[in-house]
């Protein structure tokens, strides 16, 4: 399975801790190759963007110089949002970027990334490659002509900034918010008004468009990104996105011409990079989260009557596009199905170890 092959060849990362493979190791007929890899994120968010960095570091370094891969500025080669038709018609040989982008080319690219009261970051590496997550989503990005790979993954996520107050979920109603994908839809089920909005003009539209809220991502981000801007009530969690699975696009044909030594090479480069982003989120968000509120943001935990309600336009919103389209649901069903198995033993271990932990620290402080 693909899966299996995936985590075989990238044992190359764990062995090697991100060194390069000595360029010895290689055929001596080993082909120079040049590609080009598109960023689809803005120089600010620089943990997504140093992940294609160290990406296209750790090929060149374990291939000798000999295969390297040139990262391009977002909006270089095209916008991110047409960065899976470039990769695809072969304008780039790969692309780094979050699938929840295209939700409208296809919802269930979101799988590939994220979706409501979905899988954190644990759960969502055990599902791509332990479960059937990356033989499902490369059998939807075939019809694409590309082969995907995890590249990243935020973590948890926090929900968003709001100028109102959320107590209930009616505060929702024709709330304008900066939000799209299936998030918004769900959203849009609760009342709220989804809008869009250049992330780098926040001020103008609050000004002149009048927007209230915008969907936030981990803290350290939303610092970066000056989400702060458009309200004081920071509320989390994100049940929107638990984690954000950042993704490799490689064209399918360019994947193949590639030597098996340099595909090994991509695979284990893929998930070392992948495993160290995961790991710079957890360790920026808390520190940036303290730094947030010391600057005045008023952070909160959505009421439980709004995550049930969100949760219930969810599933209405699940159920909709299931009845559309069996691709969909096929994904649907063993992306969510491993989530509720998992969950009794998550809940037994991790969900009661952090619940009391919390409780402690708290008695103490």
């Amino acid at each position: 399975m693909q899966r299996r092959s995936f985590l075989k060849q990238a044992g190359l990362g764990a062995v090697a801790a991100g060194a390069a493979v000595s360029a010895p190791a290689l055929a001596q007929d080993s082909p120079s190759l040049s590609w080009r890899l598109a960023s689809g994120f803005p120089g600010a968010l620089d943990l997504r963007v140093g992940a294609g960095q160290a990406f296209c570091k750790f090929v060149s370094d374990a291939t000798g110089g000999k295969f390297t891969i040139r990262q391009q500025a977002d909006g270089e080669i095209a916008p991110a949002a047409d960065l899976m038709d470039a990769v695809g018609t072969a304008k780039v040989e790969c692309a780094h970027v979050s699938s929840s982008l295209y939700f409208a080319k296809n919802p269930a690219f979101c799988f590939d990334s994220a979706v409501p009261f979905g899988l954190d970051a644990s759960r969502m590496n055990a599902w791509m490659l332990e479960g059937d997550g990356l033989r499902l989503t490369r059998e939807l990005f075939k019809a694409q002509k590309i082969v995907n790979f995890p590249l990243g993954n935020t973590g948890p996520q926090m929900g968003g900034w709001s100028k109102r107050e959320i107590k209930r979920a009616t505060d929702l109603k024709d709330l304008k918010m900066r939000v799209d994908g299936l998030a918004g839809q769900v959203l849009a089920h609760l009342g709220v008004a989804p809008q869009q909005a250049d992330l780098a003009k926040l001020a103008e539209a609050v000004e002149k468009d009048g927007l209230e809220a915008v969907a936030g991502t981990g803290a350290a981000e939303d610092a970066k990104l000056g989400l702060n801007k458009v309200g004081k009530f920071y509320y989390g969690p994100s049940w929107w996105a638990a984690s954000e699975q950042l993704s490799l696009y490689i064209n399918e044909e360019a994947w193949t011409k590639l030597p098996k030594h340099y595909q090994a090479v991509v695979e284990a480069a893929a998930l070392a990079v992948h495993v160290k982003t995961t790991a710079a989120f957890d360790a920026r968000n808390p520190a940036a989260l303290a730094q947030l509120a010391a600057a005045g943001a008023q952070v909160r935990a959505f009421p439980r009557s709004v995550m049930d309600a969100a949760f219930e336009a969810a599933q209405q919103v699940y159920k909709e596009l299931n009845e559309k389209d069996a691709k969909f649901k096929a994904i649907y069903d063993s992306y969510m199905g491993f989530r509720d198995n998992g969950m009794p033993w998550f809940r037994l271990t991790e969900g009661a170890y952090d619940q009391y932990l919390g409780v402690a620290l708290s008695a103490r402080s």
